[in-house]
């Protein structure tokens, strides 16, 4: 699992059946100290996630294993929003 924050969406009119009714985010990885740290990726949305939120991603076969993903041609998914984070005694994130 990655943090990451939700930057964007994406709409497709057109798009492969098994993916009808999926939202799609733009998601920009995190790393531990919050700054982003990679290239923005498509993530599907498990969990109702919105602009701007704090949320952890799953990526690979991982992403086929929620109830929303379940054998879908998916390669990323928001699988939790965060309410906060910390590393050693230090908190980095609070929502």
């Amino acid at each position: 699992m990655q943090l990451a924050r939700v930057v964007g969406t994406v709409v497709a009119t057109h798009k492969e059946e098994s993916i009808q009714g999926i939202k799609l985010l733009v998601v920009r990885p995190l790393d531990e100290e919050g700054r982003e740290s990679g290239n923005a990726l498509v993530s599907a949305d498990a969990v109702g996630a919105g602009p701007d939120e704090i949320v952890l991603i799953a990526a690979g076969s991982s992403a086929r294993q929620t109830v929303v993903t379940d054998k879908r041609p998916i390669d990323s998914v928001i699988l939790a929003i965060v309410d906060s984070w910390s590393v050693g005694d230090a908190v980095k994130y609070r929502k």
